[in-house]
């Protein structure tokens, strides 16, 4: 699943691009345990090199555990650093259509009011 999930986020990230969202950071982090991370090589291929894949350390505190999600999640922060949206299954599949809408939410919407960005 994370392989093709990597691959398909590669593939947004160009549409996105096409349609002129540019500046959006992309990371991918990779699970914690053994056969996650032999797998790592194939996940950063699986990618350009505008998006970062962070293997985390099996000694460091989980990330997914520390940011009250899950590994197949999506966290989607404003360009401000605030979190918009957490999708967890099922609506974290790039197959449906969630993930780049709410990243367009995000990039396009002023949520929060006067913003020094837009």
């Amino acid at each position: 699943l994370c392989l093709l999930q990597a691959s398909r986020l590669e593939d947004l990230r160009v549409k996105l691009e096409n349609e002129g969202l540019v500046n959006i950071s992309y990371v991918v982090v990779n699970h914690q345990g053994t056969y996650s991370q032999r797998k790592f090589h194939l996940l950063k291929e699986s990618v350009s090199d505008y998006i970062t894949v962070y293997q985390q350390d099996e000694q460091q505190a989980d990330v997914w555990t520390t940011l009250n999600g899950n590994k197949d999640d999506f966290l989607i922060y404003d360009r401000c650093g605030r979190l918009v949206y957490h999708l967890g299954l099922p609506y974290s599949f790039l197959s449906f259509p969630y993930v780049e809408e709410s990243i367009k939410i995000a990039y396009c919407e002023n949520k929060c009011g006067n913003c020094s960005y837009t």
